[in-house]
């Protein structure tokens, strides 16, 4: 009778384990490096911009699917005038392995202090940068 119910107890176990292996979603895809740069193709590195750059963000994905999720989510920090951790803007796209380029602009100039970029990898905070307007 006992052996019965250790047969029933490890079908119960195989059957729990085989519904959570379905359900979990690994993925090898991993932000290789992220930096600021003055440039979209991210020649000219900075964490210190003018009131007047542009904020490129340049993020390079690897070993990551085409179904990767990237979003940056533009912060300013510690800014005159602004209340503190204000979100400025966020942006999220689906790609692959490679070069993944983000940017903020403003028409007008762009108030001094001190900012941030958060990086997700599909939905997970994976790095925060950041940088200064001076």
């Amino acid at each position: 009778m006992n052996h019965n119910k250790l047969k029933i107890g490890l079908v119960l176990l195989v059957l729990v384990l085989s519904s959570l292996a379905c359900s979990f979603n690994f993925s090898t895809a991993k932000i290789q490096d992220a930096f600021m740069a003055r440039d979209e193709p991210g020649s000219d590195r900075t964490t210190t911009f003018t009131q007047e750059d542009d904020f490129y963000c340049i993020v390079e994905l690897a070993n990551a699917p085409d179904d990767t999720s990237v979003k940056a989510v533009w912060c300013a920090v510690d800014v005159e005038d602004v209340e503190p951790n204000f979100i400025i803007d966020e942006y999220s796209l689906t790609t692959g392995d490679g070069i993944v380029p983000f940017s903020l602009t403003n028409d007008m100039l762009w108030p001094t202090g001190n900012y941030k970029v958060e990086l997700y990898l599909n939905d997970e905070l994976d790095r925060t940068l950041e940088f200064s307007v001076q």
